[in-house]
């Protein structure tokens, strides 16, 4: 799957997504860093790729329904460090195939997946 990495997430992750076949770009990659929200969700848009973010400002689920976006992945971890990160964005990688489309919620204890 293409993917966006909010510029709150650690780049090391693309890594992690291409050992399961995913291509990643990162919103610094893309000289977006700093830019507002909205920004980053057209270019993941019309990128049609699927964002995984940090960012509370994106769990609006009215805002984001389902089946109107390639997808996206909210990371809540109550410690959100870089090996935390990784090690969840590892775990879930090979099913992010699966969420095309579809509001994902990952926390510490479970995923939320809410599809079209």
């Amino acid at each position: 799957m293409r993917i966006k990495l909010d510029e709150n997430l650690p780049a090391r992750l693309v890594g992690i997504l291409a050992r399961h076949a995913h291509q990643a770009d990162t919103v610094p990659d893309e000289q977006l860093t700093g830019q507002p929200d909205d920004q980053i969700w057209r270019a993941a848009c019309a990128e049609r790729r699927f964002l995984i973010t940090q960012d509370l400002d994106f769990s609006d689920t009215r805002r984001f329904a389902p089946g109107t976006h390639a997808g996206l992945l909210l990371v809540r971890l109550r410690e959100p460090g870089a090996r935390a990160l990784a090690a969840a964005i590892e775990a879930v990688a090979p099913e992010i195939d699966d969420w095309d489309g579809c509001f994902v919620v990952l926390t510490d204890t479970k995923i939320r997946v809410k599809r079209p």
